[in-house]
């Protein structure tokens, strides 16, 4: 495969034809269920900026004109005694959660940090953190994690897999042409990314989308906005009986619930979802995949780069990245696609499904893919016509050319009721 000869996500993997793949799988689903409901398909035009704008959402983002720093102090790459690791603590518990794993107080530094790190092995680290809910892990490379368990489970499935269960409900209702999921319910339990990358793209067809959030957690402010677009966003805390009870009433009027959850963890804390609704459309979004060793491990697009070798391709002599958290935005649209075809089958038997898609896989799908190139030119970001500003806020436009814009733009996280 010849690489593209554009600027735009340009990477010695092929991480652009990863981005077109997903993007153009979600039109494909959606363009399936228009046929399906009688209604004209939409003609999407691929164009490079916007899918290199959309899946650069971070870098693109401004508040008041000012970009964002997308990771934390004690997120990156830390060299250490017998190699490197990759940490992940943007989130204020993860931080407090690695510093406890290897003994450092709160008030440690990135100096401090590293100091320490340089200290250790690199599978200790991993090892430290694993035990403690922290996410750090051993940078490997490609052939490493091919031939590891963890890896080798990753790698296995299909991109999308879709699972039907014996369960029967509503079929569902047809949109229109421009909304083809008008009518459908949303229930986004998902956090950071490719979760609610999913349900932006849900939203973009005229899904209603109701994001819930634990209010002991709050989400990142400027990923909020960035992803948001289209949604509603409110909090219930599911350890709450009364709250948990107004969640069940929301599941029960759900046709798709989103969820970034562990394997196991949100049955564990509310039962099983289809049980409250039948014919519900269960799309998850894991890290690692739902079978393996690492199953119930916590990871992001980052630490799937690190651990699977994507970073070490990337870099020149240490590790590197992908010029975009293309992990996080493809499994998205993998997973909207997964969705919407799912919703599609249930109009025909009206049978509850789950769609599944893992951050391992997607980058599984990456390093098998054609197309490297071994001196790619640095990637460009794009131009002006590829963003919109509502406010003080700036974010990328759809990746599908014939949207201008989403919905509306991003509420404030949490202000809205939790209801239908």
């Amino acid at each position: 495969m010849t690489a593209p000869t554009h600027a735009f996500l340009t990477a010695r993997l092929p991480a652009y034809d990863l981005a077109v793949t997903a993007v153009s799988a979600f039109t494909s689903a959606a363009n399936a269920l228009r046929v399906q409901a009688g209604l004209p398909p939409h003609s999407s035009t691929v164009q490079p900026e916007r899918i290199a704008a959309s899946f650069s959402g971070d870098r693109v983002f401004r508040r008041d004109g000012e970009p964002v720093t997308a990771f934390a102090e004690l997120s990156g790459f830390f060299e250490t005694a017998d190699g490197w690791i990759r940490t992940h603590a943007n989130y204020p518990h993860h931080r407090v959660r690695l510093l406890s794993a290897l003994g450092l107080t709160d008030e440690c530094d990135r100096d401090r940090f590293a100091r320490h790190v340089a200290t250790l092995s690199a599978a200790h680290v991993e090892d430290l953190a694993a035990a403690n809910g922290a996410i750090a892990v051993r940078v490997r490379t490609e052939r490493e994690w091919a031939s590891s368990e963890p890896g080798t489970a990753a790698a296995s499935g299909d991109l999308v897999t879709t699972d039907a269960r014996p369960d029967r409900g509503d079929p569902g209702v047809s949109g229109t042409a421009t909304a083809p999921l008008a009518g459908v319910r949303v229930l986004d339990l998902t956090r950071v990314i490719a979760g609610p990358v999913a349900s932006r793209a849900l939203a973009l067809l005229g899904a209603e989308v109701l994001r819930i959030d634990p209010p002991q957690l709050p989400e990142i402010g400027w990923q909020h906005l960035e992803n948001g677009q289209g949604k509603r966003s409110a909090l219930l805390d599911l350890r709450d009986g009364r709250e948990l009870e107004r969640f069940r009433d929301l599941l029960a009027r759900a046709d798709v619930l989103l969820t970034g959850y562990r394997p196991g963890a949100l049955e564990a804390l509310t039962g099983d979802p289809a049980e409250t609704r039948p014919g519900l459309i269960h799309g998850r979004v894991c890290a690692w995949g739902r079978r393996g060793p690492w199953a119930s491990s916590r990871g992001f697009d980052s630490i799937v780069q690190a651990a699977s070798g994507v970073a070490l391709i990337e870099g020149d002599g240490c590790p590197g990245a992908l010029p975009a958290q293309v992990l996080d935005h493809a499994s998205g649209y993998l997973l909207a696609s997964g969705v919407i075809d799912a919703l599609a089958l249930r109009r025909d038997d009206g049978a509850g499904r789950d769609v599944d898609v893992s951050l391992a896989r997607t980058a599984a799908w990456l390093l098998a893919a054609p197309g490297r190139n071994a001196a790619p030119p640095p990637a460009r970001l794009p131009g002006p016509d590829t963003v919109v500003t509502h406010g003080a806020i700036t974010t990328a436009r759809p990746p599908i050319a014939e949207f201008a814009d989403y919905p509306f733009p991003a509420r404030t996280w949490g202000t809205d009721a939790p209801s239908w």
